[in-house]
């Protein structure tokens, strides 16, 4: 008997939906909110507002995509947490109305796990390029950067981690100083790779361990940015893509420094890298590289499952149904944890 898997997605500002039969991906949805832009960067009430009006169009469309009926459905996975506490308990409160009504069981997913484990998301029957057990994944996103053993997919590690900012929200916060918008990793992204990456020369940190900072980088900028703009007003408009492609070039260096010394110390060559920064450009070509150096087995998230989707919460719930580890309809949203 077919395992049907419908996964909702609704921790920040996109609403997704997606539906996996049997680990095979059959729809994925996705409405993105623009409303946004307009205030550099995601606001809550708005982004609750819209995944209300978004939710039930982009599961009805999922569901026709795939070819599947409600009545079909083994069960509902939805993103439990992190993430914004309105947004999420949108996607919460209709899954598990949904699940009630169908008599099914509720497959609740940690959000960060979610993104791991979207390398083992399968597009055909045929589709085998997943990671072996285990694994170091490199998760990087807006608000988390992480180094994770991953064991199995309910056995995950987080050896090292950022003390403070993540590496997406040090980008994110730098593009909006300089004026160029939100989301700032794509514009940054876009940019460097028109500059030169060793143009200008940002302060690196010295944590001990695996761990990450990236405070001390974002402040480096800016005080930086600062004394260029007193003498050329118009330093920005002028070194744009210098600037991005230097941010870039360090921040890749800091994650990459600590990943491989995560590497070497584990033995692990299978890795990954997963979340919404795996989409840049200068972090791909910097696993490429060390794949050819170092001879890392390296596993590239497509860029459909970089940022926030459903698919990944679907095949995360997927595997969880098959070991019947349900979610009881009491269990509320969190908004903040991580992969511990």
């Amino acid at each position: 008997m077919d395992t049907i898997i419908l996964g909702i997605e609704s921790s920040c500002d996109d609403t997704s939906a997606a539906v996996i039969r049997n680990g095979v991906l059959l729809s994925s949805v996705i409405a993105s909110q623009a409303v946004h832009e307009a205030y550099g960067g995601v606001v809550p009430e708005l982004a609750s507002r819209a995944h209300q009006q978004n939710i039930v169009p982009v599961v009805h469309e999922a569901l026709k995509r795939a070819g599947v009926t409600k009545e079909q459905l083994s069960a509902i996975a939805f993103t439990r947490g992190p993430g914004l506490m309105g947004s999420l308990l949108v996607g919460v409160s209709f899954a598990k109305g949904m699940a009630r009504a169908l008599g099914i069981p509720l497959v609740d997913v940690n959000h960060l796990q979610g993104h791991v484990l979207a390398h083992f998301i399968k597009e055909s029957e045929d589709d085998h390029n997943q990671p072996e057990f285990p694994f170091i994944c490199l998760l990087v996103s807006g608000g988390n950067s992480q180094i994770i053993r991953v064991n199995a997919y309910n056995d995950m590690e987080v050896l090292g981690q950022t003390i403070d900012d993540a590496a997406g929200e040090a980008i994110d916060k730098c593009s909006k100083v300089m004026g160029l918008g939100y989301p700032g990793g794509p514009i940054i992204d876009k940019l460097a790779r028109q500059g030169n990456p060793k143009a200008y020369t940002f302060s690196k940190p010295h944590i001990p361990g695996y761990d990450y900072s990236f405070s001390g980088l974002k402040t480096s900028f800016l005080y930086s940015l600062r004394d260029w703009l007193k003498e050329d007003p118009e330093f920005i408009e002028h070194h744009k893509t210098d600037l991005a492609a230097s941010l870039e070039k360090t921040i890749v260096d800091i994650l990459m420094d600590k990943l491989r010394k995560v590497v070497k110390d584990t033995g692990i060559n299978e890795v990954a890298v997963a979340g919404g920064v795996s989409a840049n450009n200068g972090l791909r070509n910097a696993f490429h590289e060390h794949a050819d150096k170092y001879g890392w087995k390296i596993y590239i998230p497509k860029f459909g499952y970089t940022t926030d989707n459903a698919a990944m919460i679907a095949i995360t719930g997927y595997y969880k149904f098959l070991d019947k580890d349900f979610c009881t309809i009491d269990k509320p949203a969190y908004s903040r944890v991580t992969i511990k």
